[in-house]
């Protein structure tokens, strides 16, 4: 039997499409105790943070990440083929060697100054976890706060990480102006199927907690289920619409997984050690509901997804949306708070 690599998601590092080299690797991990890897944490000076989306179904017009990417070792995380474009894995390393932008904050900064500029929300972050473990001890997350929070600019946050609550006066302060709303990342209620699918995320209960404690602030909070994967947790969704609604999420969301690029390879490895019984059914229903493709790009579909197991879950949403969030509504973030010379303003 295959044995699953504890506390991780990628079983090993996968082919790297942009390298000349291949590299025979184990896949698995032929001891049953737990593979103590090291986290290498890189710093880093890039020339920009904030980045325009062009996808049309992603709702935000730009996004900025401080971490490049993710201790929290999500198995299906479709960020994972960004780090190929750093020269590195999007197997082991993407969870173990995490590049640190130092200077997040000043290129905000810079960003937020530029002649002509006209604010727009900012999602924090739209790749990796801006809220991962290690911003703990770095702050960028944190510090890019306080600098929306200093110009008066609009800020959506997404992360599955209760460290969120460390920041709560800072959040406070920015919804005194309606600069701040949060989306929480929950995949599962199921503690042991979060332990081996997201290893290094917060637990459901820790992540309901953080729902209530923001929604008692009035920070406006809003449930992001994603990613949906067939036969893993797509029998979870009514029950999670209906206790996220009693923990005060404001509206509910979904994405259906989709293996895009390296993202197969590493979630292939991760189902057949840690679920093997399932995993070729999984991997069949994954590929069903994206047009017998599991790496299907195509704006629109991608994240619905389509045929009839798509189908299904979509009707099983509009039922729980009627039932537990018939009155959600988006939240609307200010713009006309916005400064660009905030510290003209203290000379006053």
């Amino acid at each position: 039997m295959k044995i699953p690599i504890k506390g991780q998601g990628a079983q090993a590092n996968v082919a790297q499409r942009f390298s000349r080299y291949s590299q025979e690797v184990n896949e698995y991990t032929d001891e049953v105790e737990e593979i103590k890897s090291t986290t290498e944490f890189l710093e880093i000076f890039p020339k920009t943070i904030v980045n325009k989306v062009w996808a049309s179904d992603v709702r935000s017009d730009y996004s900025m990440n401080p971490y490049q990417g993710c201790e929290h070792g999500c198995s299906y995380c479709f960020a994972r083929p960004t780090h190929e474009f750093w020269d590195y894995n999007a197997g082991i390393d993407f969870e173990r060697k995490i590049m640190v932008k130092k200077n997040a904050a000043e290129l905000l900064e810079a960003f937020f100054k530029k002649r002509g500029y006209e604010p727009k929300p900012i999602m924090l972050s739209g790749n990796t976890d801006c809220y991962q473990p290690c911003e703990k001890e770095f702050k960028l997350t944190q510090q890019l706060l306080k600098t929306c929070l200093l110009y008066k600019h609009p800020v959506k946050i997404i992360t599955k990480n209760a460290l969120i609550l460390r920041d709560l006066d800072l959040l406070k302060e920015l919804n005194e102006l309606n600069l701040v709303s949060v989306c929480l990342s929950i995949t599962t209620l199921n503690e042991d199927l979060r332990r081996h699918m997201e290893p290094r995320t917060s637990t459901a209960k820790k992540k309901l907690e953080t729902l209530r404690i923001l929604s008692e602030n009035n920070i406006p909070t809003h449930v992001l289920m994603a990613p949906i994967i067939p036969g893993l947790n797509s029998h979870e969704i009514l029950d999670m619409m209906k206790i996220t609604s009693e923990n005060g999420a404001r509206t509910f969301g979904t994405t259906i997984v989709r293996l895009n690029d390296a993202v197969y390879p590493v979630f292939k490895a991760w189902i057949e050690a840690n679920y093997p019984l399932k995993a070729q059914k999984v991997l069949n229903q994954i590929k069903e509901v994206h047009g017998g493709n599991h790496q299907d790009k195509r704006i629109g579909t991608r994240m619905r997804g389509e045929g009839t197991f798509a189908e299904s879950i979509h009707a099983i949403l509009k039922v729980g949306k009627k039932k537990y969030f018939a009155n959600q509504a988006s939240t609307q973030l200010a713009t006309h708070h916005f400064t660009a010379q905030p510290h003209q303003l203290k000379l006053f």
